[in-house]
């Protein structure tokens, strides 16, 4: 565990101030501000389109804004967990999955540092825990969808990070996994890190997710989720028009 002072973990905090970020200067999220609490549990929702996965990769630092700011307290690039969505994870490479899950420790060990015991014991405990064990020689492309997302969560365990970004880890996956999934998610909130997560599904998030972030290129609203979740709000949200318009107006920041 990530442990601070006092032996409590560092509970990280991410402030979103003024932000746009774009796509050819055409705003995908446009003059966003807010705070994820340090040790929230947060959903962002919205339309097809309205720059959920934008903002989670720009939260994980994998795209600069266009203007306005992201602080990140008590959470170090390096210490940032990202699960992007499964369509952009190599799934078909010759690995094994123990190898895979072990890079979860690269932000303590360097890329290039061989597994030592330890470092085997720690995958191997997180592969138990998501009721992989006795999967640590398989192939990844030998995994059904569920036991990819099983292995890419163990691999999350073993980063042990303050700040985890999940973008729609539930998509494509049995009942049963997506249930065994949100177990370990409910316990990194008890744990008080802090965790966003991008979702469809509104019920999953009214059940599960004390928070959520509504999002339709703008925010349209930020808070509880069920308050969020409100008919008014989702009909504002489903105004958004899905499609990218190659003509539209450039924001001028």
């Amino acid at each position: 565990m990530l442990l601070g002072i006092g032996g409590r973990m560092k509970q990280a905090s991410v402030r979103l101030e003024n932000l746009t970020l774009s796509y050819r200067r055409h705003p995908t999220v446009h003059h966003v501000s807010g705070i994820f609490e340090p040790g929230s549990l947060t959903a962002i929702t919205g339309p097809n389109g309205a720059g959920k996965s934008t903002l989670l990769r720009a939260i994980a630092g994998t795209m600069r804004p266009d203007s306005g700011h992201i602080t990140i307290e008590n959470a170090l690039p390096s210490a940032i967990a990202y699960l992007p969505q499964a369509m952009e994870i190599e799934h078909d490479f010759p690995f094994l999955v123990l190898p895979m899950v072990a890079t979860g420790l690269w932000n303590k060990t360097g890329a290039w540092r061989a597994i030592d015991d330890a470092h085997k014991e720690k995958a191997m405990r997180a592969l138990a825990e998501v009721k992989l064990k006795g999967f640590a020689g398989r192939r990844l492309g030998s995994l059904s969808a569920g036991q990819f997302q099983r292995a890419l969560f163990a691999r999350l365990l073993v980063q042990d990070a303050p700040l985890i970004l999940l973008d729609e880890p539930f998509a494509a996956i049995d009942a049963e996994t997506t249930a065994h999934l949100l177990e370990i998610i409910h316990r990194w909130h008890k744990e008080k890190r802090t965790v966003i997560c991008v979702l469809h599904d509104l019920e999953q998030i009214k059940q599960h997710f004390p928070e959520c972030l509504l999002l339709a290129r703008e925010c349209v609203a930020w808070g509880d989720s069920r308050k969020v979740l409100a008919a008014a709000n989702l009909k504002k949200a489903r105004h958004f028009p899905e499609a990218w318009e190659a003509e539209a107006e450039e924001c001028a920041l």
